[in-house]
C-alpha cells in the first residue's frame, strides 16, 4: 500500500504556472467586473503571484500574454519578477483581437494578414529571448459560422504554412504548443477543434512542437484522461491549462466542477510519465476570477492541484496492475476509489509546516492583510482586464 511519506519527494518537484491575466477583471459575455485592487501593470500582476508562491511553495513561473503583457524591456521584467523569486514562463500569442483577424489569422486568405499573424509571433519568439521563456503557446481563433464561408482543406494548409514559418524561427531550446477548442468564437467549424487536429498539424512540425490541452475545452461527455494517455503514449504531451467547466469554456477554479475528473487525469498523467523529473509537461492554469479575489482563487486552484496530485501517487499501481490482469473489475476500480476518497488534507498542512510553508495557505493569506493593502494602493490608472 502507498503511504504519504512514500510520496513527499514527488510532490517537491510539483510546479504549477500561473496566468497574467487571472490577476486582471473578467467577468461574462455580458460584463467585465472591477475589483479594488486588481493591477494595472505587469509588474502588479507578478508582485501578486508572488503571493501565490509565498504561501503555497507551488507556482514559482508566470505565464506571459502579448500584447496585453508587452513592456519596452523584457530582461528588466524578467530582473523583477526574478527579485521576486518567480521566473518568466510560457509566451501566449494573441491573434484574436485584431480587426485583422476577422476572417482569420494563421489561415486567412490574404497573404499579407497571414504575414501579419506570423510576424506576431515572431516578436513573441524574440520575447522569449529575453524572458528566457521555453514554450510559446499558440491558441487560435480562426474558424467560420457558416458552411461554405471558407474552404476547410484549404485553411488546414494555410494554418500548416504558417505553423511551418513560425517554427523554423524558434531557438534550439524553445518549444511550440498548439493549443485546441472544439467551438468558440467560431460556430461552424474552428481551424483546431480538438487533439488530433493540433496533433497532425504538430506532427508534421518536428519534435519541438506539442499539444496545448486545455481542460476546458472539450465537448460534454468527453473522456479527458483518455486523451492524457494518448498524447503521453504518443510523446506529444506539452502543456496543460488546468480550469473547470460547467457548460463549456468556463475557465472556473480547476476541480471546482468535477474534483473526480482532475484525479483521473492526474492518474494518466502519473502513469504515463508525466509528471516528475523526467518530464517536460508543463503544468499550468487558465482561469478568470470574476466573482471571487484573484489571488486566493489562484492559491486554491494550486492547491486543488496538489491535492489529486498526491491522491493519484497514493494509488496502489502494483496492486491495481494485478486487479486489471486478472480481470478484477470492482477490485480495479475500488483501488482507484480508495485513493480519490483519501483525504490527505492533513497531511499536506502538516508537510507544508515542515518545509517552512503556512499550513492553511488561504488563511494565511487573509490573514497578511496583503488583500487590504492593494485596495487601498492602487487607486487611479486603468486595472489590467481582458485586452489589457
Amino acid at each position: 500500500m502507498t503511504t504519504f511519506g512514500s510520496i513527499t519527494a514527488q510532490l517537491t518537484e510539483q510546479a504549477i504556472e500561473l496566468p497574467s491575466w487571472a490577476f486582471g477583471n473578467s467577468g461574462t459575455r455580458f460584463k467585465v467586473f472591477s475589483t479594488p485592487g486588481t493591477p494595472r501593470t505587469i509588474q502588479e500582476k507578478i508582485a501578486d503571484a508572488a503571493q501565490v508562491h509565498d504561501y503555497t511553495g507551488l507556482a514559482p513561473k508566470v505565464a506571459l500574454h502579448i500584447p496585453w503583457d508587452k513592456v519596452d524591456d523584457y530582461s528588466a521584467l524578467r530582473d523583477f519578477a526574478g527579485e521576486r523569486g518567480l521566473a518568466l514562463g510560457t509566451v501566449n500569442s494573441n491573434t484574436f483581437q485584431d480587426d485583422a483577424y476577422k476572417f482569420g489569422s494563421l489561415t486567412h486568405t490574404d497573404a499579407a494578414v497571414r504575414q501579419k499573424a506570423i510576424d506576431h509571433h515572431f516578436e513573441c519568439i524574440e520575447i522569449m529571448h529575453a524572458t528566457g521563456s521555453a514554450d510559446l503557446k499558440i491558441w487560435l481563433a480562426d474558424g467560420t459560422n457558416y458552411p461554405g464561408q471558407g474552404d476547410i482543406r484549404g485553411r488546414q494548409d494555410r494554418l500548416a504554412d504558417s505553423l511551418g514559418a513560425i517554427y523554423t524561427r524558434l531557438g534550439e531550446n524553445q518549444r511550440l504548443v498548439l493549443e485546441y477548442k472544439f467551438f468558440e468564437p467560431a460556430f461552424y467549424h474552428t481551424d483546431v477543434p480538438d487533439w488530433g487536429t493540433s496533433y497532425a498539424q504538430v506532427a508534421a512540425l518536428g519534435d519541438r512542437a506539442l499539444v496545448c490541452l486545455d481542460t476546458g475545452h472539450h465537448a460534454p461527455g468527453t473522456n479527458i484522461e483518455f486523451i492524457v494517455a494518448q498524447l503521453l503514449r504518443l510523446g506529444k504531451l506539452g502543456s496543460f491549462d488546468f480550469n473547470s467547466r460547467f457548460y463549456a469554456d468556463d475557465d472556473l477554479i480547476v476541480g471546482a466542477a468535477d474534483p473526480f475528473q482532475l484525479f483521473r487525469i492526474l492518474y494518466e498523467v502519473i502513469r504515463g510519465g508525466g509528471f516528475g523529473p523526467d518530464s517536460t509537461v508543463a503544468f499550468m492554469l487558465d482561469q478568470c476570477h470574476n466573482v471571487e479575489d484573484k489571488i486566493p482563487g489562484q492559491i486554491r486552484s494550486v492547491l486543488n492541484v496538489q491535492e489529486m496530485t498526491a491522491r493519484a501517487l497514493l494509488v496502489d499501481r502494483e496492486a491495481l496492475t494485478a486487479a486489471q490482469e486478472s480481470g478484477d473489475v470492482l477490485g480495479a476500480n475500488g483501488l482507484l476509489m480508495d485513493a480519490f476518497y483519501t483525504d490527505v488534507r492533513p497531511a499536506l498542512a502538516a508537510w507544508r509546516e515542515s518545509r517552512g510553508l503556512a499550513a492553511d495557505p488561504m488563511a494565511a493569506y487573509a490573514a497578511s492583510g496583503y488583500q487590504q493593502q492593494i485596495a487601498a494602493d492602487r487607486v487611479g490608472g486603468t486595472q489590467a482586464g481582458w485586452g489589457a
